[in-house]
C-alpha cells in the first residue's frame, strides 16, 4: 500500500494576487493509486448526488459548486484546527517559513484575519471522521505562497515564470520525500503537468540529490520518472488533469485553492478600503488589468510599486 503524495498549484495564470502550491500526502488502503475506489465510502465527486460523504474533487470543480465553503469543509477534514488568526493556521510562530516573511511583508495580509470563514471547524471534523478513518489517520502536506514582490524576484533571477513553479515543485518533493515516513512503502509522486513541459528529469535531481533519475516516459500524456532511493521505491508522474485522476491530487488542488482565495478576500477587501467602490478581482488577466488601472492612482500614497503589486508575467 503506497503513500501518494499529489502536488498541485492555484494562481499561476493571475497577475495579481499569490501563486499557492501543496502537496498532500496520503497512505491511500488498497492498490489504487489513485484512491477513489479505496475512499469511495467516504468521499463523494462533484458529479455525485449529496449523501452524507465529503466533497472532494478538482478544486475549480468544488469551488463552483459550493464556493469557499465546500474547500473549506474539504480541507479542514485534514487541518484540525480550531478557528484562529491566519498567521498560525499557516505556520507556528517560531518558525516562520522562507515565504513567510514575503507574505507578512505585503500591504494586503491582515494575519489577525481568522480562519476559518464559512464553516464550524469541530462540526467539520466529525462530519469528516470517515475520511480519516479510511486513510489510518495517516497524511501529511506542506505548502509555499508566492505573493507578487517573491514571484517578481524569481522571474527576474532566472527569466521565467516558470522557474517559479519550478523552484516550489523542487521544494516540496524534497520536503515531502523527507516528512513521508520511510516505512519501506513505495512513495508516489503525482503532479499537475507545468504548462507545456514534457521533461522533468532536471528538477528531480534537485529533488533528490544523488539519486538515479530514471525516465520511463516523457510525453505530453504523461511523464513518469523512476528515483531509485536508496531506502524505498519512488516513481513520479506528471499528467494533464492531474486532480481528476488522483485524490491526493484533488485535495492538494483544494489546499491551494482555499489558500488563494483566503489571500484574495484580504487582498480585495484592503483595495476597498483605499479605493471606495471598486469591484473585487479574481487577479486574472483583462479584469486585472482593469482592477490595477483603477487602484494605480492610489499606490504612490501608500508607498507601493508596480513590482508590488503586479506581477510581470
Amino acid at each position: 500500500m503506497p503513500w501518494v503524495v499529489g502536488i498541485d498549484e492555484a494562481g499561476y495564470g493571475p497577475n495579481l494576487g499569490p501563486l499557492v502550491q501543496a502537496a498532500v500526502a496520503l497512505y491511500l488502503p488498497g492498490t489504487d493509486p489513485a484512491g477513489w475506489d479505496a475512499l469511495k465510502g467516504a468521499v463523494r465527486r462533484t458529479h455525485e448526488k449529496r449523501d452524507g460523504r465529503l466533497l472532494i474533487d478538482d478544486s475549480k470543480k468544488v469551488y463552483a459548486r459550493g464556493g469557499l465553503e465546500a474547500l473549506e469543509r474539504g480541507v479542514w477534514a485534514i487541518a484540525a484546527a480550531d478557528p484562529c488568526p491566519v498567521r498560525d493556521f499557516l505556520w507556528s510562530c517560531d518558525d516562520l517559513p522562507p515565504w513567510g516573511e514575503d507574505l507578512c511583508g505585503e500591504a494586503w495580509f491582515d494575519r489577525e484575519d481568522v480562519v476559518p470563514v464559512h464553516i464550524d471547524p469541530a462540526a467539520a471534523w466529525a462530519a469528516s471522521e470517515r475520511v480519516r478513518e479510511a486513510l489510518g489517520g495517516r497524511w501529511t502536506g506542506d505548502y509555499r505562497i508566492v505573493p507578487a514582490p517573491r514571484f517578481n524576484r524569481i522571474v527576474d533571477e532566472y527569466g521565467s515564470k516558470g522557474t517559479v513553479l519550478s523552484r516550489g515543485l523542487i521544494e516540496l518533493l524534497a520536503s515531502q520525500s523527507a516528512a513521508v515516513p520511510a516505512d519501506g512503502e513505495p512513495l508516489c509522486f503525482a503532479c499537475d503537468k507545468q504548462g507545456g513541459r514534457n521533461y522533468y528529469a532536471p528538477l528531480l535531481h534537485e529533488a533528490f540529490p544523488g539519486a538515479r533519475i530514471v525516465a520511463e516516459r516523457e510525453s505530453a500524456e504523461e511523464s513518469r520518472y523512476r528515483v531509485e532511493h536508496p531506502s524505498r521505491e519512488v516513481t513520479v508522474t506528471f499528467r494533464p488533469r492531474a486532480d481528476g485522476d488522483s485524490v491526493a491530487v484533488a485535495l492538494a488542488s483544494m489546499v491551494c485553492k482555499y489558500l488563494r482565495e483566503v489571500c484574495m478576500r484580504q487582498f480585495n477587501r484592503f483595495w476597498a478600503t483605499h479605493v471606495p467602490g471598486i469591484k473585487p478581482t479574481a487577479g486574472y488577466p483583462v479584469d486585472a488589468k482593469r482592477f490595477y488601472d483603477e487602484i494605480r492612482p492610489a499606490m504612490p500614497r501608500l508607498g507601493l510599486t508596480a513590482d508590488q503589486v503586479w506581477r510581470k508575467k
